[in-house]
Order: structure tokens, then sequence, then C-alpha cells
């Protein structure tokens, strides 16, 4: 028998000992490199491949040997990086360097915390402090420009601050996609799986957008393994909760449980005005108390939006010499006030609704029932009967022409998710909020 023929031997008594994730993890990306006597060189992506497999699996690797009558081969993993240059190892460490690309504005000491981000704020502080020790995965959800991306930079910021020697990333899904295809556009799909279960720390913002993309999933499943099995740290955001992300994988909604999932909710006005304060600290302006009031009380979605606002104040009261008054405030920020006295129609909250679950507003209003559609639509009905004053019959006219009783059964199959499921309830709650 051959010295391939034999690791394949191996390779299959193996699949039948362990679980199926913890094979495609650890041993699939593994591949023969000779036989010399009694030594089977197997050529692993990584050190840490080497470490976990001899560590972990070396009993059922001896196991096989004994079953396949090759009780007195020795299994010696090598590296492949070691095996072809020593100076590939630098190019990986650049390579993971460039994907660390922190907002140096992002940290802790920049966060105002408030009731509505505190359980997320501490719980990554927890885990920026010990690293993979306290929650992991840390997955931390909440509607756009509310903070998540602030808190991920500032867990970034802070691990790099205290523990140089850790490989830390951050990355979009959007790059982490785009990263990926190119990889299997110019065959280096081996290189990114290496990169990815090589690093200490993971940050992966806005995972949502890996939904209903299968080769993309299928990667990050095996590289979250990975870095899961090796106790290294993944903090992952999304706009909604796991098992919110339409068409995720199962597995993955799984994965993402394992660990500890924090909201945050659309700040209330007293945060509102602590961060407008702590945002003209930072410009080194001084705002009086009835602007940031004014500026809180108006500015209704998000943080991003909120800060924007006291910029656009500050930038024309520096350009036109005047000073920073509620006179002023109200003249530049009337669009707000404009947007204040709109009143909430059908098609606002069909919009929002379609914005917040990335479908279009044509789906909700068609024959569509899948749960990515049907569940939108369903909240869509409700928010409408509870924010509107439009009739029953109007809604359903809204929808495609659905009947009324159709609207009666979303109304109340919304309220009593709510009543059973915190998290959902949480959310509606944020979409309430958003309009008023």
């Amino acid at each position: 028998m051959s010295g391939m023929n034999l690791w394949d031997e191996v390779l299959a008594k193996v699949e039948a000992k362990v679980n199926r994730h913890s094979f495609a993890t650890w041993f699939r990306p593994t591949t023969f490199h000779a036989l010399h006597g009694s030594s089977l060189l197997v050529q692993v992506p990584n050190p840490q491949f080497k470490d976990w497999l001899a560590r972990n699996y070396q009993g059922i690797i001896a196991e096989s040997l004994h079953d396949l009558g090759r009780a007195e081969v020795q299994v010696v993993f090598e590296c492949e990086a070691a095996a072809a240059a020593a100076p590939d190892a630098g190019s990986d460490r650049e390579a993971v360097a460039v994907s660390t690309a922190l907002n140096p504005k992002y940290t802790f000491e920049s966060f105002v915390v408030g009731s509505s981000n505190q359980f997320a704020h501490a719980a990554a502080r927890a885990v920026a402090e010990i690293p993979s020790k306290s929650y992991n995965p840390l997955f931390l959800y909440g509607g756009v420009g509310l903070g998540k991306t602030h808190l991920m930079h500032a867990i970034g910021h802070y691990i790099q601050a205290r523990n140089r020697h850790l490989n830390l990333v951050y990355i979009s899904s959007d790059r982490f996609i785009n990263e990926m295809i190119n990889a299997i556009r110019f065959d280096r799909l081996p290189a990114f799986r290496q990169k990815y279960r090589a690093v200490d720390v993971l940050l992966v913002d806005d995972i949502q957008f890996i939904a209903g993309k299968d080769r993309t999933q299928e990667e990050f499943f095996h590289i979250f393994n990975a870095l899961h099995d090796a106790q290294k740290q993944i903090v992952i955001s999304s706009d909604c909760p796991p098992r919110q992300i339409p068409t995720l994988e199962e597995r993955l909604h799984s994965r993402f449980e394992w660990g500890l999932i924090a909201d945050i909710q659309a700040p209330d006005i007293e945060t509102k005005v602590a961060i407008l304060r702590k945002k003209a600290e930072a410009e080194r302006v001084e705002i009086p108390e009835n602007v940031a009031l004014f500026i809180a009380s108006k500015v209704r979605t998000n943080i991003r939006e909120l800060e924007g606002s006291l910029i656009r104040l500050i930038a024309y009261a520096s350009l036109t010499g005047r000073d920073i008054d509620l006179t002023l405030a109200q003249e530049i920020l009337r669009d707000l006030l404009h947007t204040e006295d709109k009143p909430i129609t059908i098609e606002m909250i069909q919009k929002f609704v379609a914005d917040q679950f990335g479908v279009k507003i044509t789906e909700l209003k068609a024959k569509n029932n899948s749960k990515t559609v049907a569940e939108p639509r369903q909240i869509a009905m409700y928010l409408i009967k509870n924010l509107t004053a439009a009739s029953l019959p109007e809604i359903g006219k809204a929808f495609g022409g659905k009947h009324h009783s159709t609207v009666i059964h979303s109304v109340r199959k919304i309220d009593t998710l709510r009543k059973r499921d915190p998290e959902f309830d949480r959310r509606i709650n944020s979409f309430v909020q958003a309009f008023r």
C-alpha cells in the first residue's frame, strides 16, 4: 500500500470515529506528503492545525492505523508554509494585518453608554479584556447606526493595545464575500482558508449579508468551527438576531447562539443628549443645553443621523461666524421639523420594513408566502394598524388586495410573538420607536 493510499485509508477510519464538522474542519484540509520508513508525513495548513491534531486526535489516528494493521507507522504533521518557504509566514501575517484597519475614533472611551446599549457594552468590554474566555462567540445586533460597528472597533482597539502578539482581523461580510470570490477565481482557496484559520480574534460586521450565499456560508461555517475549536475569539454583528436572518443556514443559526447574544436598541433622549455632548466635546465646540435637547428630540432614527445633524450645525456656524443657539438650530435643521410634522403613512411603513428585512415592496404586496416575505409583511401590517388610522380593508388593499381577515390574523400573530419572544418584542418596539 502506498503512503498516499495509507493516509486515505486512515482518513476513512477517522471519519467514522469523529463528528462530521470536526472531520471537515481538521482532517479534510490535510494532504499526504511522503512515507519514509515508518514515518507518514502529512501536510497541514498551519501550526495551529499541527498542534490541534497532535494534541486532540493522535489517539484516534493511532487507533485507525492499528485497525489497518499498520500500528508501527507514526504520523508526522508538517506545515505547508514551512515546507514551501519561510518568507511566506511573514507574508501571511502581513495579509492578516491589512484586514485590521480600525477606525481610531471608535473606542470604548468615545462610546456613550445608556440604558439602550448598556448590556451590549458590558459584554463587549468583557470579551475585550479576556478574549475567548468570556463569551464566544459574541453576537451583537441592532438597527442601522446604533453603535454595533463602534463596539466592534472598540473591542479591536482594546485587544490590540494589550495583546499585540494576537492576530486580529476586523472585516465586513461584504469584503469577506469578495475575498472568497477572488480566492475561487484565482485558485487561492487554501491560502484564503489558512489566513482566517490562523487568526486569534475575528470580528465580522453585518453577517446578515452572507445569507442566501451557499458557498460563502459553507466556508464561514468551517472557519467558525476551526476558530471556535481552537478557542479563538469570534465577534459577529447583524441587524437582527440569528434566528431572524432570512435564508441563513440552520447550522450557522445554532453556532451563532453558542455564546452570548446582545442587542442594541434606539437610544432614549437622555442618551442622545449625552452623545451630542460627547461629539461636541470631540469637536471642541460648546453646545447649549436647549440646542442639544432640540436635536435629540427631533432625530429619532439613529446615532449617525444624530451626529450628522450636529456636524451640519457646527459647520454652518463656523462658516458664517454665527453663535450656536436654538434659533440657528431651528433654521439649519428645519428639515427635521418638516419630518416631525409629516404624518405616518402606509407607504412609509412599507418602505421602512422592506429596508429592514432586505425585501422589495413589490414582494410585500405579492402572493409570496415564504417566511422571508410573509413575516415582514405581517410586521408591516401590524405597524400600520398601530401607527396609522388606516382601516383593516385599507391595509389589506395596500398589500395587493389582501382580505381584512388576513390583516387581523397578521396583527394577532405579531402580538402573540411579542408576548412569547422577548428578543422579537424588543425589535418590534424599536421599529415603533423609530416612528415616534
